[in-house]
């Protein structure tokens, strides 16, 4: 039992605890933000287990966005294969107490690389459909959406806590806890 997975006695594994396919198949990007994660890590193939890698295909429909969101075990690089992507992350912990904002525009066979537990996004800024491959450093990378965490969680989070937080009217918080 190892990083909350069992281990396979290595008489009984087989080729199916290395091999997944249907990364050629494009994911559903109909959905509000008009992405599609598909990813191919533990639950997938169990014998990434200890091996501190996963990868995904990220679908973008036009203007398709993959929302603010963070890995907190792993940093994540990717690469653009369609379209054209603005992406970008947020600093964290620097000697004046800001959050910069680093961001770029990719092309096809462009690379770019999100640190761990850095809030990041990807947004096609095209008016066709996207298509990048991300490999991430942990066989089970997590991952933090940051609106439906914070705005969708079950419980609900306090909206006094998070009207104050973001310095909103709790009617919009309300809203916004609604929508997610």
């Amino acid at each position: 039992f190892v990083n909350g997975k069992f281990c396979k006695d290595p008489k009984d594994v087989t080729e199916k605890d290395f091999f997944s396919s249907g990364l050629d198949i494009p994911g559903d990007t109909s959905g509000r933000v008009g992405s599609n994660v598909t990813a191919v890590n533990i639950e997938k193939i169990p014998g990434l287990n200890t091996l501190g890698i996963s990868f995904a295909r990220i679908d973008f429909a036009p203007y398709g966005l993959n929302p603010p969101h963070t890995h907190p075990r792993a940093t994540e690089i990717i690469v653009v294969v369609e379209g054209t992507l603005y992406v970008g992350f947020v600093t964290s912990n620097l000697a004046n107490g800001d959050n910069r904002l680093i961001t770029k525009a990719l092309k096809p066979g462009d690379v770019f690389v999100f640190p761990t537990g850095l809030i990041h996004f990807q947004f096609n800024v095209g008016k066709t459909k996207a298509l990048a491959f991300a490999g991430l450093s942990s066989q089970n990378p997590g991952v933090i959406t940051i609106a439906n965490a914070v705005f969708g969680s079950d419980p609900p989070i306090n909206p006094d806590v998070l009207a104050k937080a973001f310095q909103l009217d709790k009617k919009v918080v309300d809203y916004l806890q609604k929508a997610f």
